[in-house]
């Protein structure tokens, strides 16, 4: 069973769960948000929808999740405030982090085997939490990583095209440019490709997976001669890597990495930063492609876009990244029975 949370109340998040529900499933999931949210965002696009409540884990092989069209099971969490679309409230950012907790917490419990994210909006979340002390909210992949309690995480996007796959893991995510090169450490880096490594294994069932590693600087460094990061870190890095058994290639130049040949080539990309290695993903599938986490002890997908709040309520989006985000979740759910 799948575990999704719509994300954002106020944008295309709930749009996309009433979407979900208009087709007859093949497996079973659980939208973890608000009922009334969903009815009414369902009244509004003008589409059959009906709600069934998850039963209690001993009750449901008789009262399995609907997988009928125009139905959806849901574990209800209220929202704290009333919903307009398209119109931002922080007082249900709780709402949202609440509903990614729950799923959370049901992945954990073996109760779901993968979960999938609707768009969250970063900003209100960290405006109704600017007046605690609570840290800055960079988004799901560390919200995640903090709730599992994982060492390590790996965000990466995947995009079928001409019947090949692109994969872009980044080293680093939602951190400043100016940034990124103190935290590219040997550590640090050791730790993002093992944990890619062995994501691809055990989550895209990849046995021997072939990882180019782009360079940070222009050139990758020509030498130390346009920075040194590749000399002094990337480089020895990847040749320990290497003698550990490791399929790694690099550092490349980013510029020239991105072509067709490579990424036939290799089963995934290894980017220093998220504006180095997303931009290319995106020009390439966006809309269509899957946010992928390494690293947690389930599976997490995600879509490839925001919320949208411009578009929250008018029937005008698409569902490709969704459906695929849903694809790949299932395929781990279907390995795990």
């Amino acid at each position: 069973m799948i575990a999704f949370t719509p994300g954002e109340p106020a944008g295309i998040g709930p749009d996309l769960a009433v979407m979900l529900a208009q087709e007859e499933r093949n497996y079973d999931v659980v939208a973890f948000c608000d009922q009334t949210l969903l009815l009414e965002r369902a009244d509004t696009l003008d589409l059959p929808l009906s709600l069934s409540t998850l039963p209690p884990v001993e009750f449901r092989g008789e009262f399995p999740c609907s997988r009928a069209a125009g139905t959806l099971t849901i574990h209800p969490v209220a929202v704290e405030s009333p919903v307009v679309a398209g119109e931002l409230n922080s007082d249900n950012a709780n709402y949202v982090l609440n509903c990614i907790s729950l799923a959370t917490e049901a992945c954990l419990a073996g109760d779901t085997s993968a979960l999938v994210t609707g768009p969250i909006h970063k900003g209100i979340i960290n405006q109704a939490i600017s007046d605690t002390n609570a840290p800055l909210f960079s988004g799901h992949t560390e919200y995640l990583q903090k709730l599992c309690g994982v060492d390590e995480v790996v965000m990466m996007l995947a995009h079928n095209e001409l019947g090949s796959t692109l994969r872009v893991a980044l080293t680093t995510t939602h951190l400043p440019l100016s940034e990124v090169a103190a935290a590219i450490t040997s550590e640090k880096l050791t730790k993002i490709i093992m944990t890619l490594d062995q994501g691809l294994r055990k989550n895209i069932n990849i046995k021997n997976p072939k990882i180019v590693v782009a360079g940070l600087n222009p050139h990758a460094g020509e030498d130390g001669y346009l920075g040194r990061e590749e000399l002094e870190v990337i480089t020895p890095t990847l040749e320990k890597l290497r003698s550990q058994g490791l399929n790694l290639t690099g550092p490349l130049p980013a510029d020239t990495l991105f072509t067709r040949p490579n990424l036939l080539e290799y089963d995934a990309v290894l980017a220093m930063y998220h504006d180095q290695g997303l931009p290319v993903l995106k020009y390439s599938g966006f809309g269509e492609a899957v946010n992928i986490t390494l690293g947690l002890p389930f599976l997490r997908t995600s879509v490839d876009h925001g919320t949208a709040l411009e578009l929250a309520g008018s029937g005008e989006i698409k569902t490709g990244s969704l459906k695929a985000a849903v694809e790949v979740a299932n395929l781990t759910d279907l390995n795990r029975t």
